[in-house]
């Protein structure tokens, strides 16, 4: 058995806690009454959604599945492109919370990260 490397074993903690992070409070949004003030709904679901993808992928990368880190890849990849929605939709003058672009610079930022850690770690 080959010892996992130290930085992926880091990646594959923060997508958990990560992904813990994101059902939780987006569940919380979506479904517990929790006023988030102005939201973009498809924002909102897409985070929830993509938050079980994290837990998914975290698993994958801990356990060195060879599809996780084309899930993380994935993952990313859709964020960047809700992301351009968003800021889209702030350009045409919707309502936003500053809050929401905050957490999708932090969501990208993150997950191109782990992308590229998992990627790294898959090479001989």
């Amino acid at each position: 058995m080959t010892a996992r490397p130290l930085s992926h074993s880091i990646a594959s903690g923060v997508a958990v806690v990560f992904g813990l992070a994101t059902v939780i409070s987006g569940g919380r949004a979506l479904f517990g009454g929790v006023d988030m003030g102005a939201t973009v709904p498809f924002v909102l679901w897409f985070n929830f959604v993509a938050g079980f993808a994290y837990l998914l992928a975290g698993t994958g990368l801990w356990r060195g599945t060879a599809w996780a880190p084309a899930l993380s890849i994935i993952i990313a990849a859709t964020t960047a492109v809700v992301f351009a929605f968003f800021l889209w939709h702030v350009w045409r003058g919707g309502a936003y919370e500053n809050r929401t672009m905050a957490a999708m610079t932090l969501r990208l930022g993150v997950w191109i990260a782990i992308a590229t850690v998992s990627i790294k770690a898959r090479r001989p």
